[in-house]
């Protein structure tokens, strides 16, 4: 390796994919002749240079369906990329090179059994005898076969590989190679594995320092704990995943009631719940609210964990004004109607607006189903991953709709904080005592439907109080996102300085 690389191969590996880039230059200066030293009687006008097709051929490989493998374990049968069985005959009687040629498109494998079998998606190389299978299988992974498919199901051409230059060194050259390869390759091995138990480490530390803050006893004690926490920031959030767990431990602590002090002089929340059936009532009784059945009170073993004094436990059927599912006409990709939200324009607790298809202006049912700035969606089925997901809407009034996965939630603004229920429904309390106990799967989706949903607990603080935590959670949370801009940054500039070197070590080779 080059003394370059040798001084800067810290750099070099902590840069993103920084020892799979290390992996690439390793294989490439190889096959250049750079990585080992040139015997005297065996310089660069002793190796052979051509065209691929003048010293390898690919041959295809024979169809073996699945049922007709014995699985007796005699020969290994591969496919496109790798073992995917074994047979109790061979068609391949000697150590080769599998390639994949339809699928996994340029995919290597090496076997180095006297017999298997390659399926019809593969191709099989037996080098020469004066060529060492090893050595063809460093040079294979240089010339980019992976990149010669095309198609929808990507497809290697033999005519587009056998045209490629190749350059095979003397027999002794290519067993001195491989050996250093493998050494390299051994080295990068070693430091995959410090950088994952480096990261398991961070990651624990990150997770018990989190943890400390959680357990804080109120607002005054975390704001200790955070100060000693915000001291070591630029060691312990370096990675976009600390800093995700940082914007989780935020919005666990707001749902606590930990992130900002309370205020004695602030209504409670029973007395806010009991505005808000009120209201709901006039509305109801207006004709401008659907009537909705009350939901049972929370009970004291019901409730996840204890909250301030201040506050209640409800459900959101009590606590919203209304919970409607969307509608389920076909959508359109037509340049006018009304644009139609769904489960993938909810991101990261936002709504995305822009290029969603629509439906007609008169579509039965709609006028309801106009969405409100400040209206919550909420998705009920989808992969188990993604059911729970909720997004506030901050779009015009009655411009938008919803489709019929979605649930539309909306609360008395007048009243309460939109925001901070949002903010509820993305902690990691929510989801683990209100959507992952629900979770059902219907025909290979899982669901939490609105019944579920109406019969959800939130911990609800005074009208006040919920304002204040919104307004501490958006502060911390534009912290986290410079962290991650910075972190961004940081990293580009990295594989900036990583290419940089790997080019210097190429163009010297």
């Amino acid at each position: 390796m080059s003394v370059v690389l040798s001084e800067h191969l810290a750099l070099l590996v902590s840069a993103p994919e920084g020892i799979q880039k290390l992996r690439g230059l390793i294989l490439e200066l190889a096959v250049r002749g750079k990585l080992v030293a040139q015997e005297p009687d065996n310089n660069q006008s002793n190796w052979k240079r051509g065209l691929f097709s003048d010293f390898f051929s690919l041959e295809y490989g024979d169809n073996l369906p699945a049922p007709k493998r014995t699985g007796t374990g005699e020969y290994p049968v591969y496919g496109s990329n790798g073992i995917v069985g074994t047979h109790n005959e061979c068609r391949v009687q000697a150590p080769c090179i599998v390639v994949g040629r339809k699928g996994s498109a340029g995919a290597l494998n090496l076997c180095r059994e006297n017999g298997c079998w390659v399926t019809d998606v593969a191709y099989y190389c037996i080098p020469p005898s004066d060529v060492d299978l090893d050595f063809v299988f460093v040079l294979f992974h240089t010339l980019g076969l992976d990149n010669l498919g095309k198609g929808i199901k990507p497809g290697l051409s033999r005519s587009e590989a056998y045209s490629l230059p190749v350059e095979i060194p003397p027999l002794a050259e290519q067993h001195r190679i491989v050996a250093k390869v493998d050494e390299l390759m051994a080295l990068c091995d070693r430091l995959e594995a410090e950088q994952a138990d480096a990261a398991g480490a961070h990651a624990r530390l990150v997770d018990t320092l989190l943890g400390t803050l959680t357990q804080s006893a109120d607002a005054a004690d975390l704001a200790a704990n955070w100060q000693r926490l915000a001291e070591h920031f630029d060691t312990l959030f370096t990675t976009e995943a600390s800093i995700d767990a940082l914007k989780q431990t935020v919005l666990q602590l707001a749902v606590m009631g930990k992130l900002v002090p309370q205020n004695p002089n602030d209504e409670p929340a029973s007395k806010l719940l009991k505005r808000i059936g009120q209201e709901r009532a006039r509305l109801e009784a207006g004709g401008t609210c659907k009537k909705s059945k009350s939901m049972p009170p929370v009970g004291e073993d019901e409730q996840p964990f204890e909250v301030p004094e201040s506050w209640v436990w409800e459900r959101i059927g009590n606590y919203a004004v209304q919970t409607d599912y969307g509608l389920s006409e076909k959508t359109l990709p037509a340049s006018e109607g009304i644009p139609v939200l769904k489960m993938g324009d909810i991101q990261a607790g936002k709504v995305v607006l822009g290029g969603q298809k629509v439906v007609p202006l008169a579509t039965e049912g709609l006028p309801y189903l106009f969405l409100e700035p400040d209206d919550l969606l909420y998705n009920r089925t989808n992969s188990a991953e993604l059911v729970g997901k909720t997004g506030i809407f901050r779009g015009l009034a009655q411009q938008y709709s919803f489709a019929s996965y979605l649930i539309r939630i909306r609360c008395f603004n007048e009243l309460v904080s939109p925001t901070f229920l949002n903010f509820v429904m993305n902690s990691p309390m929510f989801r683990e005592t209100e959507i992952v106990p629900h979770l059902k799967q219907q025909c290979g989706q899982a669901n939490v439907n609105g019944t579920i949903l109406r019969n959800m607990r939130i911990p609800v603080p005074p009208a006040a109080e919920q304002h204040r935590i919104v307004a501490k959670v958006e502060e911390l949370m534009a912290l986290c996102d410079l962290l991650k801009a910075d972190l961004v940054e940081a990293r580009a500039s990295q594989a900036g300085l990583a290419d940089t070197l790997i080019d210097a070590a190429l163009e010297a080779a």
